[in-house]
């Protein structure tokens, strides 16, 4: 059965991953995996593999048919996985089985459009009940996130924040207001304004942006993770040297279609114990 069973907030198991990487003088290693792309048991087994491999949080894509903030690579996962049937509860039950055998904080990332058609509080009590310990919804506003923050911390989940590099400095203290109101946030800093999506080189302005939301999270404990257009160990090893986790997304997209089913799961075990051994270079 999910951990959540216990009296523990399933939020918290992110701030312990986050806390276990600092101790071990590293940032926390964050992959992203759609879900029933290519297939539902097989992203099952290869958000496993990554677990294996050494990531300490996983973060669930949720496809959606009209995902803004998704670059070609993310879009097309999530296309095949609406074609072979995915759908929300489809997504609960990947989630439900990667929890039932692994410890590794869960996260789902998806759109709020499917979330309001499953009902706020039922999506939520779901989640939780399946495994998960936090939310990402890249297209709901702060102004607007009250109801499905609620609903989350009732059920012991995290709703996480994005922050994009030309966000204002009244809006980030907003931002860094609600993450603090609850348990097990963290700030998902985009690096560059646009949609996800490997890039070879990492923005100029990026340590300055981290910086400058550093300023509004200083005496929170708030961490901050980097996320879209990562994807090489060296990535990895430069944003971890400034920020407090980094996620992977559309190279383990790019990876699994490169691979054959059968030698999926050790190729993405094989590149996450390569981030991970290139972030500890640093």
């Amino acid at each position: 059965m999910p951990s959540t069973t216990n009296n523990t907030s399933p939020a918290l198991k992110i701030s312990q991953a986050f806390e276990q990487a600092k101790r071990e003088g590293r940032g926390a290693l964050m992959p992203y995996f759609m879900c029933g792309f290519p297939s539902a048991s097989q992203s099952v087994e290869l958000a496993l593999a990554a677990i294996e491999g050494g990531a300490d949080i996983i973060e669930l894509g949720m496809p959606f048919s009209d995902p803004l903030a998704d670059g070609a690579t993310i879009q097309h996962a999530g296309q095949v996985a609406l074609e072979r049937g995915m759908t929300m509860r489809g997504c609960m039950e990947v989630a439900r089985q990667v929890s039932a055998r692994s410890d590794a904080p869960l996260i789902l990332m998806g759109y709020y459009n499917p979330v309001l058609a499953f009902g706020i509080e039922p999506f939520c009590q779901f989640a939780a009940a399946s495994g998960v310990c936090g939310l990402i919804v890249p297209d709901l506003p702060p102004e607007e996130a009250d109801p499905l923050q609620q609903a989350a911390q009732d059920n012991g989940l995290s709703l996480i924040y994005l922050v994009p590099p030309t966000t204002p400095g009244a809006r980030i203290a907003r931002i860094v207001q609600m993450a603090t109101s609850q348990r097990g946030s963290f700030i998902y800093c985009v690096s560059l304004s646009g949609v996800t999506g490997e890039r070879a080189e990492l923005p100029p302005h990026l340590h300055d942006f981290i910086q400058r939301v550093y300023g509004y999270t200083k005496g929170h404990g708030l961490p901050l993770a980097v996320g879209f257009g990562l994807s090489t160990p060296a990535h990895i090893a430069e944003v971890t040297s400034y920020a407090d986790g980094a996620v992977v997304g559309s190279a383990l997209v790019r990876l699994i279609e490169q691979n054959p089913p059968e030698k999926q799961v050790e190729a993405i075990k094989a590149y996450i114990q390569g981030l991970r051994a290139g972030r500890r270079e640093i």
